[in-house]
């Protein structure tokens, strides 16, 4: 300690248990967070000198920092530890009588009042004993994962799961591949490649520095989405690419902040209209004899079926570049340019997961046709592989390694709660919640659909008919949540509102950190700490320099009366009589021992000398550099290293998917241009409905939050692309509208308007800019929900309210949440003032935006406090 001021380290990534990264040391003056900066890996190496690996190419070298690379994310979260929307006492809705009505259609509407810990924990323990005797273990469904602070003993994720496992089981809403739905749903049928989708990766930040002439950036921004995964390595390796002449060209509707920053070109291409470029490519390498038939020959199977459709043999439809332009907006001159210089190139393909590229109608089609791309160009030679630049080592594995490898990579998965690869039978996706809440399900019509969704499951479980109600259970009746944020993350988010008005649902328990979105439509809250106010421990593997397990400390006193999820499930367990079933008799401070002896870094020190040194960082492998790169093996010898298909070869044309959904128009064995099919007939510019609602929506990962978190950081809402102020002084997510868009609306920037289809409206503060290209519009996923009419209208700009409540394709429930039609429309904010009074006059801070625990709770004009 020096000058009052106390320091711990905390992992401030958002990704899930055992991922944590960007470690920071976190300083502390009497009792309140003070500064968080980053994490000196030199001066906390075990040993006093930690090797840094380094990457030297074309006379230039990129190596391992020497302190964590921390987000504005990191440095901001110190404000939202103090949000006035932390909600700090247990609550109750008002009109929410578990002994006479319920009023479920007051979800969202009614207020709340403050309880006591005492009272909380006996209605949710009452509730949970009713709903087993009347309906039975599985008809408590729970809400548990997504992206939230990282914490490995404390939860979130699992813990009021792991006490209803003790009480006999629930129903789980699956955890699905938000981050790659393509991938999952498209490129795992033809290039193998689980459990995630995305390509080999070990070795390949080396590989393209080396080798590679020009990355595409497709779909991606590298500057937005790792900077809730990874800190600014990644931006940081772009630079460097530069410097070394790798050309960077980016594909995407907007010039996006990676593009703003690194991007030698862009190509502007319409939302969701990707397949029809690739298709175009694909045929001017087949018509100009441009692609390896060699390595296809020996490395492939059913490319004549693809062949066939490119040339217009199944559809009457020739795919030229001619065609394309008149779908994705991309001049036939600069795809036909793209092709040649890409036939004559080492050429990778990049991204961030994938974001809006891979989530919207159809998603598995553009990722299976760029698998399609790479293998013409002979997948696996030196410098042409598929690049992730985020979630470095996912699950663990080292095929999922671009970075240098370090000597080991440790884990936690001794004491993790296995939320995340639960692939019970009483299962929802994410996807169909809305439907299996509020529908008249049973087991003679029971819900259906294919694969239990679970990220990282093995292929073959997506041809797994599943059903709800699981065979033996009732429907769902009871909701625990402690990921409240499917408005705001998921599509439709307006019929998930409607779902929770349902008679069926007779009891919402929400335990949160914040008063926000989904938290408004509970009938119980409880309060949840921060990971400041807890003593946990994490590894963090996805910062990229180095591989680091960490000890953190307890920074603050938990703020009012909150408490960590786990302490949460064991209160309500002392109420049920079965902690010691919960806890196994074991303490947390005995689960930290056990994770760190199962870590791998139990064998470079003890337990004892890790608490004493806080952190132990894993020094870089030796002989890194020689390891093969992405798929070099299978490129060559296909034979020795096969992929993981069927034929171990790349599949142009699925047997699998012929087999097992012979029917299916929408996912056919092979990858294939899509205009409409029965699951979304309507959400192309090509469409009638586009008369009405004339322009696609870009929906990407928020560069100013994450998902659905931070948007109530005051340092971020002073900056213009956060938020628009509108002329009543509201902070309004801001709306990207090219200027000759915006000449046609007569909208300029600052003006308000309002984003709709037939599913409902939200809004924005316009932002005119040529960063987004015409007949798009862009605006943010994942802003607070700030209702206006519920179920209706929304004023904060949560346009995954309006987004398609369809899933991605016929036997594939994943989700659409970019891409889609809208219409947009000039407002006048005072004349909607006057006509929803309530909305409009809610208690409103000009710096953190929408007070609803405020809101919360007054009743009758009262604070109770």
């Amino acid at each position: 300690m020096t000058d009052g001021i106390s320091t711990t380290i905390k992992t401030m990534g958002f990704c899930g248990p055992c991922s944590a990264s960007e470690p920071a040391e976190v300083d502390v003056r009497n009792g309140r967070i003070v500064r968080i900066r980053p994490f000196d890996y030199q001066a906390n190496a075990s040993g006093g000198v930690l090797p840094r690996w380094s990457i030297k190419a074309r006379g230039c070298e990129f190596k391992a920092a020497e302190k964590s690379e921390i987000t504005p994310f990191a440095l901001a979260t110190k404000h939202r530890v103090y949000s006035p929307n932390r909600i700090l006492y247990p609550m109750k809705r008002v009109d929410w009588d578990p002994n006479g009505e319920r009023n479920p259609q007051n979800r969202g509407r009614s207020k709340y009042i403050r309880i006591t810990w005492d009272e909380a924990t006996e209605l949710i323990a009452s509730e949970v004993r009713r709903v087993h005797e009347r309906y039975g273990v599985n008809s408590i469904f729970v809400q548990s994962d997504g992206h939230h602070q990282v914490k490995t003993l404390h939860g979130p994720r699992g813990c009021e799961g792991a006490l209803l496992d003790v009480l006999g089981g629930y129903c789980l809403q699956a955890r699905n591949p938000d981050s790659w739905e393509g991938w999952y749903w498209g490129a795992k049928h033809i290039w193998g490649c689980d459990p995630v989708g995305e390509g080999d990766q070990q070795n390949l930040f080396f590989d393209v520095a080396q080798n590679t002439d020009t990355v595409l950036f497709w779909g991606c921004d590298v500057v937005t989405t790792p900077w809730g995964w990874g800190g600014h390595f990644p931006s940081r390796y772009c630079f460097f690419l530069h410097d070394i002449g790798v050309r960077q060209i980016y594909i995407c509707p907007d010039v996006n902040y990676g593009a703003a920053v690194h991007a030698d070109k862009w190509i502007p291409v319409l939302p969701n209209t990707d397949a029809a470029l690739q298709l175009a490519i694909a045929h001017t390498w087949i018509k100009e004899g441009t692609y390896d038939k060699e390595y296809l020959a020996t490395h492939a199977v059913g490319f004549d079926w693809f062949e066939y459709h490119v040339m217009g043999g199944d559809d009457g439809i020739e795919k030229t570049p001619e065609w394309a332009e008149g779908i994705c907006g991309v001049p036939a001159r600069i795809i036909k340019a793209l092709a040649r210089s890409w036939a004559k190139e080492n050429v990778s393909i990049a991204h961030s997961n994938g974001g809006s590229y891979i989530r919207s109608t159809y998603s598995h089609e553009p990722a299976r046709l760029e698998v399609a791309l790479l293998g013409m160009q002979a997948l696996g030679h030196p410098g042409r592989n598929q690049l992730k630049m985020m979630e470095y080592q996912l699950f663990s594995l080292p095929q999922q390694t671009p970075i240098p490898r370090s000597q080991f990579i440790p884990n936690l998965f001794a004491v993790l709660l296995p939320y995340a690869a639960d692939t019970r039978d009483s299962i929802v996706p994410e996807t169909l919640v809305p439907e299996a809440l509020a529908g008249e399900f049973d087991h003679e019509h029971p819900l259906t659909w294919y694969g239990c969704t679970v990220a990282g499951v093995p292929v073959e479980d997506q041809f797994r008919k599943m059903q709800y109600p699981a065979e033996g259970s009732e429907r769902i009746h009871m909701v625990w949540i402690d990921s409240p944020k499917w408005t705001s993350s998921w599509n439709g988010g307006f019929k998930f509102i409607e779902a929770l008005h349902s008679d069926h649902i007779e009891c919402v328990v929400a335990q949160h950190i914040w008063m926000e979105d989904d938290c408004l439509l509970a009938d119980i809250i409880l309060p949840v700490n921060t990971k400041f106010e807890e003593r946990d421990i994490n590894c963090d593997i996805m910062s990229g320099n180095y591989n680091t397990l960490v000890l953190e400390e307890q920074s603050i006193e938990p703020l009012g009366e909150s408490k960590s999820d786990w302490e949460c499930a064991v209160a309500v367990a002392e109420k049920l009589g079965v902690v010691e079933q919960l806890t196994g008799g074991t303490s947390l401070e005995d689960k930290m021992r056990i994770g760190f002896e199962n870590s791998g870094v139990q064998d470079f020190m003890s337990f004892e000398e890790f608490l004493e040194k806080k952190s132990f960082i894993v020094p870089p492998a030796e002989g890194w550099e020689d390891d093969a790169a992405g798929f070099y093996g299978f490129y060559a010898d296909p034979e020795r290293h096969p992929l993981t298909t069927p034929t171990g070869k790349i599949e142009y044309y699925s047997s699998r998917l012929a087999e097992n959904f012979p029917e299916d128009k929408e996912r056919m064995p092979y990858p294939r241009w899509i205009e409409k099919g029965e699951t979304h007939p309507d959400e192309r510019l090509t469409t009638p409905r586009a008369k009405q609602y004339p322009y696609l929506l870009v929906s990407n990962h928020p560069h100013w939050r994450l998902h659905s978190q931070l948007d109530d950081c005051a340092w971020f809402r002073e900056i213009k692309t956060c938020k628009v102020i509108g002329p009543d002084g509201y902070a309004y997510e801001p709306i990207w509208i090219n200027p000759l868009d915006a000449h046609a609306l007569d909208v300029s920037s600052g003006d308000v308007v309002k984003i709709f289809n037939d599913r409902g409206w939200t809004m924005g503060g316009v932002y005119v800019t040529e960063r987004i290209r015409p007949g798009a519009v862009l605006q943010d996923h994942g802003a607070r929900m700030d209702p206006i009419e519920l179920g209706v209208s929304d004023r904060g700009g949560t346009n995954n309210l309006i987004a398609p409540k369809a899933i991605a394709s016929k036997n594939c429930a994943g989700e659409v949440t970019s891409g889609y039609l809208v219409g947009i429309e000039k407002v006048d904010v005072f004349e909607l003032a006057q006509r929803y009074p309530e909305a409009f006059s809610r208690p409103y801070d000009p710096e953190t935006g929408p007070l609803h625990i405020v809101d919360a709770w007054l009743e009758e004009g009262k604070e109770v406090l």
